[in-house]
């Protein structure tokens, strides 16, 4: 079993973690996640008062029998504009909130006067020195290759990065590019005391997606995925510079590659076509949002199994004795 900063942190078995993918991340996933020795992670996202407050009123039941350990996530603008959605989260006596891409210094005495771990997923070493500054416990660094929301550094370049700026404060998780032990054992590498898993979990039995979405990211490899912003002009949920959205890419990422521009001057058909295309599940228009990972995953199983199989993937390779290679 592998022991790191994240477990004694955390109090769990396996130093994996539940990306909280806005909706994806239901009570469902949250739990499977962590009865399996790791830990889940809600995703509040965007912010949705009746979602969130039924998704919490599971975990809590859930909790009523047994103590699972989870955290909540929220985009921290989202936050700003509805305030009472922390209070509620706070409620449910989560150990850990994670806040991502805004700025988690108007939450931070709540949340720690609450006896409550503050989670800051950054995409660069100023924003993760910020985020310690400011009151972080753990620190994500997410990679490009993630999917979703995120900036250009690659994980096996920023990970290490953060490690050295923020490690001696505070752990580092690893997030974007991971689905299997090989990945955790990498990350451990380089200086993280866990991973942070999305793509892979949402191709897992519980996620809260729909089962041609997940098919989807079984048979896509780690290229057929596009970085870019016209998912969030389609949706009209346009992010601030410079982050983009990584999502599988589809025939309509195709249509509008480098024609962003024309798709906005049509948005009020084009916002139509996609939301009607997304209601009904056709992912030829609507996003899958996913990540470079997707290359690497074969299956769906359960939320347990991908946690389980992934430590025990790493803790074989890192136990593994390896002899140097001769030097030329």
């Amino acid at each position: 079993m592998l022991t790191t900063a994240i477990t004694r942190l955390l109090g769990i078995p396996h130093p994996v973690m539940l990306a909280p993918m806005d909706i994806v991340a239901d009570a469902r996933l949250t739990l499977a996640v962590s009865d399996a020795g790791g830990f889940g992670i809600l995703g509040g996202g965007y912010g949705d008062p009746v979602w969130l407050e039924r998704e919490l009123q599971l975990l809590e039941e859930a909790n009523a029998a047994r103590q699972s350990l989870f955290g909540i996530g929220f985009i921290t603008w989202s936050l700003a504009y509805r305030p009472h959605l922390l209070d509620r989260a706070l409620l449910s006596k989560p150990s850990a909130i994670w806040l991502s891409f805004g700025d988690p210094a108007p939450f931070v005495d709540k949340i720690s006067a609450a006896g409550v771990m503050l989670i800051c997923q950054v995409q660069t070493v100023p924003m993760a020195k910020e985020a310690v500054a400011k009151g972080a416990d753990i620190i994500v660094a997410q990679g490009t290759e993630a999917g979703g929301h995120g900036t250009s550094c690659g994980s096996i370049a920023l990970t290490p990065a953060i490690v050295d700026a923020v490690a001696d404060k505070v752990p580092v998780v690893m997030a974007g590019g991971i689905a299997d032990g090989r990945g955790l054992a990498a990350a451990l590498m380089l200086g993280a005391q866990g991973v942070a898993l999305g793509t892979r979990f949402y191709a897992s039995l519980e996620a809260a997606g729909r089962p041609e979405a997940k098919a989807r990211i079984v048979s896509a490899s780690g290229e057929e995925t596009t970085r870019s912003t016209i998912f969030d002009i389609s949706r009209r949920h346009i992010w601030p510079a410079p982050y983009t959205g990584r999502v599988l890419t589809n025939d309509h990422a195709r249509k509008w590659t480098g024609r962003e521009s024309t798709l906005l001057e049509q948005i009020e058909q084009e916002h139509e076509i996609y939301m009607a295309a997304r209601s009904r599940g056709d992912y030829s228009i609507a996003a899958v949002i996913a990540g470079e990972s997707a290359g690497l995953i074969n299956d769906i199983p359960s939320a347990g199994n991908i946690v389980r199989r992934i430590s025990a993937q790493a803790d074989a390779l890192l136990s593994r004795s390896v002899e140097p290679s001769p030097i030329a």
